[in-house]
């Protein structure tokens, strides 16, 4: 083992072991379900902002995002991007505040199907049990998303075995979520958004002069497609080329359609409903539109410059080795474009601060994988087990459920992500597509139409569900669409619908009057 490795492995132990430090420090403040689901509703605003977006940004930010504009993707990358930041300010701008006071207004609700299922008076429970399955379904595959991004990285930086790296994610993402719950998450969010961010800054500023500038950094890259074109690194590779190059209309409006997501992602939003008050909402926006802005740039940068900086360290990711010609250039096979960032890393700085640094992607995939764990299992422990089967159930008991059901939803999610072959960008995206084309239509219509009725919620997110995994397993034509945008719409059309043709209850009515009057 070389001097090299041993410092990054101390780099990651002593990252890895603060992390777990913070969910047995923070462990001690769970004192009730509020406080383990939502932090009791006391959390600042840097640490809110830098949360939501740190569990948003998960690892495909750091490996999804560059691998894809690693290869000729940056029509794609880009629209994608705007389309986060766009659907980021507005969510901000129109959920944040409304959602907070009106969770506070119905019931004091703590997690999203409670939400729900108070503010449409849902007697049935139907909704929140339909809420409940879609929010397990789709947490699943978007935790199994930060376990390969575990895999990945592992086997990138140290060469561990596919699996043996899955189970180092899974032990350490597991450990502190279910130690320290929404107050763990948050802060080990607010240290691991702050790596993310000064990672980006950093690298993104050294790319770009250790290829001579902007002007020669591009030129470069364009060099590297052109000789690409010519077959000279195989195969693999210029089809993956042509394939990202084939951008039309309706790939753009597949992209930017990826905003759609943020009005219904329960595991972000729910950082609205845990803000301590109304008034830090507008500072928390601010520090959270910067953050993903200058962090979207350093994404773009290390992928569309990663390829001429890789190569001149005589390295190319998503070539079979076998078909590349250049002579002094190393293969790393094809599926690895999505290394971009860490091989990149790991050449750029000494070993300590690569360590540091690739630490990075790690607290991309625990962020979002902390987070999601925690939403799936307080939908099972605090909506079905407490709301449904036992109503009398003491907090202790929720905890108790919620805590085993973080353990059994990340054994599923764990064997989802034993496939090698398995993308960050495509499970993040199906997952994406879930949350955005289901719950995002209602929490819309749950904050600002004042009719809207729990049949009419019931059917729109069934409809949104089922759309977005039929849509997603059909191909061609019109159904090459991101199936978050025709599952949005049908979600959409089909809640008001059905609520203008069901009796309203006068006392939801009223509620609602009296969740609009309560002060900003």
């Amino acid at each position: 083992m070389t001097s090299q490795m041993i410092a990054m492995i101390i780099a990651f132990v002593l990252y890895l072991g603060l992390m777990v430090f913070v969910g047995i420090r923070s462990a001690k403040n769970n004192n009730s379900a509020s406080d383990f689901f939502l932090g009791g509703r006391k959390v600042g605003p840097w640490v809110t902002a830098l949360s939501a977006e740190a569990s948003d940004s998960s690892a495909w930010v750091l490996m999804g995002l560059p691998g894809l504009c690693y290869l000729g993707g940056f029509k794609e990358t880009f629209w994608t991007a705007i389309g986060l930041i766009v659907g980021t300010y507005l969510a901000w701008l129109f959920i944040a505040k409304p959602l907070r006071k009106c969770s506070i207004t119905y019931g004091d609700s703590i997690t999203i199907p409670e939400f729900l299922s108070n503010r449409f008076k849902d007697k049935s429970h139907i909704l929140s049990i339909v809420s409940a399955f879609f929010i397990v379904l789709f947490f699943t595959i978007y935790t199994a998303s930060g376990f390969v991004a575990c895999a990945k990285l592992f086997r990138s930086v140290f060469g561990l075995n596919w699996n043996v790296g899955l189970i180092i994610g899974f032990v350490i993402i597991l450990s502190y979520t279910i130690l320290g719950g929404y107050r763990a998450v948050c802060t080990t969010d607010f240290i691991q958004g702050s790596l993310i961010f000064i990672a980006f800054i950093i690298s993104g500023i050294v790319i770009v002069a250790s290829l001579g500038g902007f002007g020669n950094a591009v030129d470069q890259v364009q060099s590297f497609t052109e000789r690409a074109m010519n077959g000279e690194f195989g195969a693999a590779l210029l089809k993956s080329i042509k394939g990202n190059q084939s951008f039309s209309p309706m790939s753009a409006i597949s992209a930017f359609a990826w905003c759609l997501g943020y009005f219904g992602m329960p595991h972000i939003i729910i950082r609205f409903m845990g803000i301590r008050s109304n008034a830090e909402i507008k500072k928390a926006r601010r520090i959270g539109i910067i953050w993903m802005i200058i962090s979207y740039i350093g994404a773009v940068l290390i992928g569309a410059l990663g390829t001429a900086y890789l190569l001149n360290k005589g390295i190319i990711l998503g070539a079979n080795p076998a078909e590349v010609t250049a002579s002094g250039i190393t293969a790393l096979g094809t599926g690895t474009q999505e290394a971009v960032f860490s091989e990149s890393m790991v050449r750029m700085f000494p070993a300590f601060i690569a360590g540091i640094f690739l630490c990075g992607i790690l607290a991309a995939a625990m962020s979002t994988a902390d987070s999601q764990l925690l939403s799936a299992s307080s939908a099972i422990g605090q909506d079905i087990y407490k709301g449904i089967i036992k109503k009398d159930a003491s907090d202790k008991n929720v905890l108790l459920v919620s805590r085993i059901c973080v353990f059994v939803i990340a054994i599923v999610g764990l064997i989802l992500a034993l496939d090698e072959t398995s993308s960050i960008f495509g499970l993040v995206s199906y997952a994406w597509a879930g949350f955005g084309g289901t719950f995002g239509p209602l929490i819309l219509l749950a904050l600002y139409w004042k009719k809207t009725t729990a049949p009419g919620a019931i059917a729109g997110l069934i409809t949104g569900g089922i759309t977005v995994v039929v849509w997603h397993n059909l191909h061609g034509g019109l159904f090459d669409v991101y199936e978050i945008l025709p599952a949005f719409i049908l979600c959409l059309v089909v809640t008001i619908v059905v609520s203008l043709f069901t009796k309203k209850d006068e006392e939801v009515l009223a509620k609602f009057d009296e969740y609009k009057a309560l002060e900003d």
